[in-house]
């Protein structure tokens, strides 16, 4: 017999394909076998560098740790850094983990990035971003009839800020709806629009919204709902007079 010469028989490659997805099944898709790194560390480095809240699930599979195990250290992490007073908070918010700087370093923070200019929304933009919150989905002619000017422009300063987004179409007028998205529940600081400040009863219900439409005049549609201005100021109603500032 040649001394090269085996007695494990011929090489069967069905059964390293069988071997394989038994190790799979039994370490799971979102575990590695040696974990890249250790998981806390591993966990900062990755939510360092998210863009938006990563679930658990997700750093579960970046890191290669349970997800019972990853949940544990990011409450542990979180209850770390607030007893520390570090100058950013790790919370959970609109269903996934991210870094958020402490609200008493905000001024600094702001003063650093907008460096003295405020980028916040027009009274206009506020109104009808409420409207479609507590109203969701709504339609833009809906939303109209809320506030009593045509939101077009409003609506698409809204869709180009992340903070409302299409969501189908009326079944009866095939209007698009609108909703609020996960950006604008991160933003205020919540994680489902269920715990929204109970506003909804100071809106006018949809019932007395179609009573309303119905007896509007239908010869003109354009001029019974005034034109809101584009960049969100209202229409001067002096023609073109600067107003008198009471003092």
């Amino acid at each position: 017999m040649d001394e090269h010469q085996t007695n494990e028989g011929p090489h069967d490659p069905m059964a390293d394909a069988d071997r394989a997805e038994e190790t799979l099944v039994t370490e799971g898709p979102e575990t590695l076998a040696v974990p890249l790194a250790e998981l806390r560390p591993a966990l900062e480095a990755v939510l360092m560098v998210a863009d938006q809240p990563l679930d658990q699930v997700t750093l579960a599979s970046a890191v290669g740790y349970p997800v019972e195990e990853v949940a544990s250290a990011l409450r542990e992490l979180a209850d770390e850094y607030a007893a520390q007073g570090r100058g950013f908070d790790l919370r959970n918010v609109a269903g996934g983990w991210r870094y958020y700087t402490r609200e008493q370093y905000a001024a600094v923070v702001e003063k650093f990035v907008l460096d003295g200019q405020q980028a916040r929304l027009t009274q206009a933009a506020l109104e009808t971003l409420a409207v479609v919150a507590y109203k969701q989905p709504v339609s833009r002619a809906r939303v109209s009839a809320v506030r009593g000017v045509n939101v077009d422009g409003v609506m698409r300063t809204l869709l180009a800020r992340g903070l409302v987004e299409e969501c189908g179409h009326d079944e009866e007028t095939t209007a698009t709806l609108y909703r609020t998205t996960s950006y604008f529940l991160e933003r205020i600081g919540v994680t489902s629009i269920d715990e929204l400040p109970e506003l909804a009863p100071f809106l006018p219900e949809m019932g007395d919204l179609e009573e309303l439409e119905e007896s509007m005049p239908s010869t003109s549609p354009v001029a019974a709902v005034p034109t809101e201005q584009t960049d969100e100021k209202p229409t001067d109603p002096t023609g073109g007079q600067p107003p008198q500032e009471t003092v």
